[in-house]
């Protein structure tokens, strides 16, 4: 079993009148550590529903007070599992806490109807939200020859819990399929009532491709015929859906850096292999340098989200294509990340953002200290 970071945080912050979302793509084991945490609790009284369980909903959304004392009568904790199922949840929710202030709330929810937006306004300063992205670097909490024998494996078929758990290579290439064939773009479709998965699928193989490049909207849209403003709703949805992140680029005191357009990544290489159809070894493949650009930048950021830190992330780069993968911007403070998968390959602070930025710290990160990096 592995412990996940958040599981101290979400426990300590169940409080009565109080609801705490836990939100995240499918299959990466909210369902799994919201029992975990029920077991913990011992001295109270813990009601546990699905939400997609029709009389659960019908309850649940029924705003009918004698209904809804009658279902959580005699519980001290409600945990609510994949809550996005509810009607009108938010409102729901805002009654319940109003209602019985007595009463601690948990749920989770998938990205299906982005969740956390529909809670939000009506529980503001009542609530608490905490994201799960596939198993972190840090959860593992294994020593470093552990670490350097499983990292090949993880840059290829990612990080989804069942993924690691899974020992046999085939079976990891089936539950990928599973996860993204299934799970994931059923949530797509149903967070824009869309039809069209060829049409995701494409877009989603495009960006696969561009990691750590600059994407050109127009260009993306002309290879899938359809105009700039739709090619970006979509990878504004593959956002909300916790399948990709963007990062935007870096500019302060230069007038030659570009920053017009964002850097997509995966929030797991698997996913990302997955969608190209290439699972072959590192020793064969001509894209290690992505895929270890994205497995430290998705490290990086499940490492400030897990530690309750909020830093501005970024790419930098200048019109005559002097770059660095990963700026940190936190409290004034400015550090520069390059991630080279050859430990020995020699990298140097580009000329131009040691100039501009004379406080900065400047870091490269390779497979030999990545445990430090994180």
């Amino acid at each position: 079993m592995i412990r996940r970071l958040i599981e101290k945080q979400i426990f300590n912050s169940l409080k009565p009148a109080k609801v705490i979302g836990l939100f995240g793509a499918r299959r990466t084991g909210k369902t799994v550590l919201m029992k975990i945490i029920k077991r913990k609790i011992i001295d109270k009284k813990v009601l546990m529903v699905q939400g997609d369980n029709l009389d659960v909903a019908d309850i649940l959304s029924s705003k009918r007070l004698s209904i809804l004392k009658r279902f959580i009568s005699g519980y001290d904790y409600l945990f609510i599992d994949e809550a996005q199922k509810i009607t009108d949840i938010g409102q729901n929710l805002k009654l319940l806490v109003d209602s019985f202030p007595d009463l601690s709330i948990f749920i989770t929810g998938s990205s299906a109807l982005n969740l956390k937006n529909q809670i939000g306004e009506p529980l503001t300063g009542r609530s608490k939200y905490f994201f799960l992205y596939p198993i972190a670097q840090k959860e593992f909490n294994e020593d470093f020859l552990t670490y350097k024998e499983n990292l090949e494996t993880r840059l290829i078929y990612g990080v989804y819990p069942q993924i690691v758990t899974t020992e046999n290579e085939n079976e990891k290439i089936d539950i990928l399929n599973s996860i993204k064939n299934g799970y994931l773009l059923k949530d797509i479709l149903e967070l824009d009532n869309q039809k069209d998965a060829t049409f995701i699928l494409k877009l989603l193989r495009l960006i696969a491709f561009q990691i750590g490049n600059d994407v050109s909207f127009s260009e993306m849209a002309s290879n899938l015929q359809v105009n700039s403003k739709t090619v970006q709703r979509y990878l504004d949805i593959l956002e909300k859906a916790y399948i990709i992140f963007s990062l935007y680029g870096f500019s302060r005191n230069l007038r030659k850096e570009y920053s017009k357009t964002p850097r997509y990544f995966f929030w797991d290489n698997g996913i990302r292999n997955s969608l190209i159809s290439n699972y072959n070894n590192i020793a064969l493949r001509d894209d290690v340098g992505k895929l270890w650009e994205n497995y430290c930048i998705s490290e990086r950021l499940k490492f400030a989200a897990y530690n309750e830190l909020n830093p501005q992330y970024y790419f930098w780069r200048t019109y005559d294509q002097q770059e660095i993968d990963l700026i940190e911007e936190n409290a004034g403070k400015l550090n520069a990340y390059e991630f080279k998968w050859n430990p020995s390959k020699k990298t140097t602070i580009p000329p131009a953002f040691k100039s501009a930025y004379t406080g900065a710290d400047f870091h490269v990160v390779n497979p030999d200290n990545l445990v430090d990096y994180l």
